[in-house]
């Protein structure tokens, strides 16, 4: 059941308080102030994509230019070499991403990933270090397996191989936990 109403708002507002309190604790200042909207636009997307089973554009956009803008400008190497080591990763990370996107539509004849997640994973490439985004799509993947039996084993259902999942809600948190394990750990 999902929850509704001014209830579902007050969750939605206390979750970005302290996503914010979070961002600028672990990195007070720029860096930190850049957190919190990174943790503000992934609140955006993973509640967006658990309502509509879509991920918006312009989150994702807003999401890598504030990276690119953080590894120029603000962040912990700025400079030219760091922005275009953040576009590297960001496409690093999203090629493959694609590439399963297109493997799985050929072998299956159907959509097994949007391409939603797909930009979605360019921005993890963008905020984070390589090791840090593969341990972000290894949480993302383990919560959404889990939340999916899980859901399964409540509502009594059967595990179907069809089901229809939207990762970016497992996805864009994930890639906020790891930019501020990152903060935290330096």
């Amino acid at each position: 059941m999902i929850i509704q109403g001014p209830f579902r708002q007050a969750i939605l507002s206390l979750t970005l308080l302290a996503i914010v309190a979070a961002s600028l604790v672990a990195a007070p200042g720029p860096d930190g102030l850049l957190g919190a909207l990174l943790g503000a636009l992934m609140l955006a997307i993973a509640t967006t994509d658990a309502r509509r089973h879509l991920i918006p554009n312009e989150l994702t956009g807003t999401a890598v230019a504030l990276a690119l803008v953080r590894a120029g400008l603000g962040g912990p190497e700025a400079g030219w070499a760091a922005l275009l080591l953040a576009a590297g990763r960001a496409l690093a990370i999203a090629l493959p991403f694609l590439a399963l996107w297109g493997g799985y539509r050929w072998w299956r004849g159907r959509d097994g990933l949007g391409l939603g997640d797909v930009k979605l994973a360019a921005v993890a490439g963008a905020w984070l270090g390589l090791v840090t985004v593969f341990a972000v799509v290894e949480l993302a993947t383990l919560a959404a397996l889990g939340g999916y039996f899980l859901n399964a084993a409540i509502r009594k259902r059967p595990l179907r191989a069809t089901a229809f999942l939207p990762f970016g809600l497992f996805l864009a948190p994930a890639i906020w936990l790891g930019w501020l394990a990152e903060a935290i750990l330096g």
